[in-house]
């Protein structure tokens, strides 16, 4: 069976779950997983992964994300992006000066509510289920934080490219629609990119077309996920042994404390571990993956 991981650029039109569907079509796999979902009109970075390396799904979705944004000055619609039902519309001429000004409101740890159109669930159901009713629920506030918001280009006078650096759980679309607001002119988001993700970005990208072409052969490592962690390759056939059953082990070496990506005395990725007094304890076993 097929392990690894895709990172797909998903195209516009596409829910998440749909680029999932075509890749287990196309690699003959029911065990399929993304990490980060992104809504159907956004394009960009969507890592995928596959059979074994499912396992890893939940490291992945943490993390910062960059994401390149068109905000729309002046719209304002129900689901907060070009795509939804107009609620107001006017005529915004907006600096590049005025925007700047209002960016630093919305950088470092802010709350942000979410919206209606979203996944977010309510008494177990999802608010855009309640939206597609026409009802409206009061969401608690959550935290997010935004590392780097900065204007790459005015492409009109109510038009920006915005680029977002930011936490798990940010709505750009929400953030796009706050800043219109601070504005006084409302606004929307118009288009969304994802540059990076899961410290993947645009360039370990391939197209559902590049997948239907080569299949298997474009799967990345899974501990390339990992690549931000020191490596620690077992030396010791009795501390593989110990580590593949799921036991810590120790480590003759005296190290910093942390995490580590262990590898056999193969080379073959076994788990993230904790390292600890010397004492190497798994976070999660990938073996296989």
């Amino acid at each position: 069976m097929a392990n690894g991981v895709l990172i797909i650029d998903k195209p516009a039109g596409w829910t998440s779950m749909d680029v999932c569907a075509k890749l287990r079509g196309i690699l003959h796999t029911r065990k399929i997983g993304h990490a980060g979902t992104l809504d159907p009109m956004a394009t960009g970075v969507l890592p995928v992964f596959v059979g074994q390396a499912t396992r890893a799904v939940s490291f992945a979705e943490s993390g910062r994300k960059e994401y390149i944004a068109q905000l729309r000055l002046g719209l304002v619609t129900n689901t907060q992006d070009s795509s939804g039902e107009t609620l107001s519309q006017t005529e915004a001429s907006v600096t590049g000066e005025e925007l700047a000004d209002v960016l630093p409101r919305f950088t470092g740890t802010i709350s942000q509510v979410p919206p209606m159109f979203s996944a977010v669930k309510i008494n177990g159901q999802k608010l855009y289920q309640l939206a597609r009713q026409g009802r409206e629920v009061e969401r608690k506030p959550r935290e997010i934080t935004i590392y780097e918001l900065e204007v790459l280009e005015q492409t009109a006078p109510d038009a920006f490219t915005l680029r977002i650096l930011c936490s798990k759980g940010t709505y750009v679309r929400t953030l796009c629609h706050d800043i219109g607001q601070a504005l006084g002119c409302g606004g929307c988001m118009s288009a969304l990119r994802r540059t990076m993700a899961a410290g993947f970005t645009l360039k370990d990208a391939v197209t559902l077309d590049d997948v239907q072409e080569r299949g298997e052969a474009l799967l990345l490592p899974l501990e390339q996920l990992f690549a931000r962690y020191p490596l620690y390759r077992i030396a010791e056939p009795q501390s593989e042994a110990r580590c593949r059953n799921g036991n810590p082990f120790s480590i003759p070496e005296t190290l910093p404390d942390g995490l580590y990506r262990v590898q056999g005395g193969d080379g073959a990725f076994l788990c993230l571990s904790q390292l600890e007094g010397q004492i190497m304890t798994s976070r999660k076993n990938f073996f296989g993956a």
